[in-house]
Formats: C-alpha cells, structure tokens, sequence
C-alpha cells in the first residue's frame, strides 16, 4: 500500500475534534509514508489534511474540477495538484491513483464519492478496502443504515462487513494493510435479472 485516498468536508464541521481528527490521520500518513490523494481543496478538512501530511514531509496528491479551481478553493501548495474536467473524472483518477479509500466526515460529496467506490467494488469494478474513520460517533447513523439494509434484503450481509469503521488509525491501517475483499454475489438470491422465472 502505497496511497490513501481521503474522502471529507470541504467544511471543518461543528466540532474541533474533526479537525483534530483530520490533523492525526495527515500526521501518520506522512510518518507512514503513504501518500496522501484527495481532492485538492485549501479549505474545511480537506485543507487541514493536506496541510497535516505536508508539514510532516509526505507527499500530497489533489486532484480537482476545474470549477473548483475557478472558485478559487485549490490547495496551490500540494505536491502535485491534477486539474479535471469534471466530478467524474475525478473520482475515476482518484481510484487510479489510490490503494485504498478512507472517509472522514463530511456531507454530500464524502458519501458520494465513498459509496461509489463501494458500489465498484460490489460489481467487481475494483477491490480496494473502503473505511469510515469516525470522530464522536459521526457515522454510527450510516451504519445503523446499512443493517437496516441487510436486514430488508437489500444489501449483502459479506458486503456490509467488507468495510471497516471505527476511530482507531492503527487499526484501520492494519486492516487496511491485510484487506481481502468479499466475494459475495451482488443479488441475494442467486439470480440475475435475465436469470428470474
């Protein structure tokens, strides 16, 4: 494992202990001498990430819209910083450039671009280990969901727990570090669409 990609707010949150959080994870990243990818902001905890890996000498990746760069949010101090045409380009090189995929808190975009990598995996479109790194209990209400979705039928059990959360940076490394993706088929009973009687 070479890179982690990072998933979080372009805000900083309502609690100084998700920057924190930010900060601690940035640090151990450099110490580890795993690269950081992310998306390329100077701002919320994007920025303090970033900034976290490169005050402690590791190397930084962004990559970011070119309409983020025009509402002039880009980190202009990154290691390399790889200007896209859209969202979806981005989360395409993101994936490419990366080993694994770490979520932090954050809103719309941080779900989007972590359940997207999930829902590749699901597919077999990729096998690298997806995370949520929690701070305070964030994203305990996620997770009840993802029963809920086991429990209706809608998601795999093998699935649900082919993911790793908790607020334990050594733990998540080590269970990033000896990742074996699930093998389980997407449909629950065994049938694809073509295949239903």
């Amino acid at each position: 494992m070479k890179s982690i990609c990072v998933y979080c707010g372009s805000n900083a949150g309502g609690d100084p202990a998700y920057a924190a959080q930010a900060k601690t994870l940035g640090t151990r990243l450099a110490a580890e001498k795993l690269a950081l990818v992310y998306g390329g902001g100077n701002v919320g905890l994007m920025g303090i990430v970033a900034d976290a890996v490169l005050a402690n000498g590791g190397e930084v990746v962004g990559v970011i819209p070119q309409q983020l760069v025009d509402w002039e949010v880009a980190h202009k101090g990154v290691t390399r910083l790889e200007v896209v045409d859209s969202m979806h380009t981005r989360k395409a090189r993101m994936f490419d450039l990366s080993d694994g995929f770490v979520a932090l808190p954050g809103g719309f975009g941080t779900l989007d671009e972590m359940f997207e990598m999930l829902t590749w995996r699901q597919l077999g479109l990729g096998d690298k280990p997806c995370a949520f790194l929690d701070v305070n209990g964030f994203w305990q209400p996620l997770m009840a969901m993802l029963d809920t979705m086991v429990r209706e039928r809608f998601l795999h059990a093998d699935q649900r727990h082919d993911l790793w959360h908790g607020d334990d940076i050594d733990a998540l490394l080590a269970w990033m570090r000896g990742y074996v993706p699930a093998q389980a088929d997407k449909w629950l009973d065994g049938k694809r669409r073509g295949d239903l009687r």
